[in-house]
């Protein structure tokens, strides 16, 4: 193992809420490179992990590098993608970050997809697990960690040690769609949208009642709009694809709402409209 930590020399690909969410924490623990697609991409990664790391305990800004080129996380032992929920640019980036990382172990973050999919499209063997983590990543203690069969032992261990390094909960999931949080939370999220459209009740007054009455912290409606519709569709149709279960496919309601732009608080209206 590479020390208590886990790993030392940490890289990110991606420049989302979740690639920079991952990097800021990252940065308490070691030196962090983030791999962006463009210079302009590069710049507003690096903003995210500096406003992020003010808000973490023990984060420190001075520990990030923000880099375009792959070859420069040739040192790194663990490199974590984290860019757009399809297979294809999935595989893409992690083939290209295989080559440029000989020795590293390599990790994708994917909500819905397949390991061994992704695993399979990148061209790699024995290098590759799931680490789902969730956002706001400093935040949500949680991380569904999924290893294939031919990862070896080695490389759980050192996953293992550096998420609880990272202060997160590690639960070891099956290569299924959705792993468990997505594959349980879903069904209920998109049973709440056919609910409005059955019912014609507000979100509000739908969420109130999962707040007040289950006890939820935010309500099925606002949490949609959290996550982001377009991203909630995506991770339905690969639900549904994988199960079949017409619990998993979007209702119709959001797929409408997606298609109009209505994306929730990213885009500034969803179930409900955002300053």
């Amino acid at each position: 193992m590479s020390g208590s930590t886990g790993y030392e020399a940490p890289g990110i690909a991606g420049s989302g809420a979740i690639a920079t969410g991952l990097a800021a924490v990252a940065t308490t623990t070691a030196d962090v490179i983030l791999l962006a697609r463009s210079e302009a991409s590069a710049w507003r990664a690096e903003e995210k992990v500096v406003a992020g790391c003010a808000k973490i305990e023990g984060a420190e800004p001075s520990r990030l590098r923000v880099t375009t080129d792959p070859k420069d996380l040739a040192d790194c032992d663990i490199v974590v993608e984290a860019v757009i929920e399809e297979v294809e640019p999935k595989g893409e980036v992690l083939s290209a970050v295989a080559a440029a990382c000989p020795n590293a172990d390599l990790a994708t973050t994917t909500s819905s997809l397949s390991i061994a999919e992704i695993a399979s499209a990148a061209g790699i063997t024995g290098r590759l697990f799931g680490l789902h983590v969730f956002n706001p990543v400093p935040r949500m203690k949680l991380v569904e960690v999924c290893f294939l069969p031919d990862g070896g032992e080695a490389t759980r261990e050192k996953a293992l040690a550096w998420c609880a390094a990272l202060g997160k909960t590690a639960v070891e999931v099956p290569d299924q769609a959705g792993f468990v949080v997505n594959r349980l939370l879903f069904p209920y999220l998109f049973d709440a949208v056919r609910m409005v459209e059955r019912t014609g009740m507000e979100a509000g007054e739908v969420d109130s009642c999962m707040k007040l009455g289950a006890g939820h912290p935010m309500g099925p409606l606002a949490l949609l709009d959290f996550v982001g519709l377009d991203v909630a569709e995506a991770i339905g149709d690969a639900l549904y694809a994988d199960s079949s279960d017409p619990a998993h496919k979007p209702p119709g309601l959001m797929v409408e709402m997606a298609g109009e732009g209505k994306l929730g608080r990213k885009s500034g209206a969803g179930f409900y409209s955002y300053d």
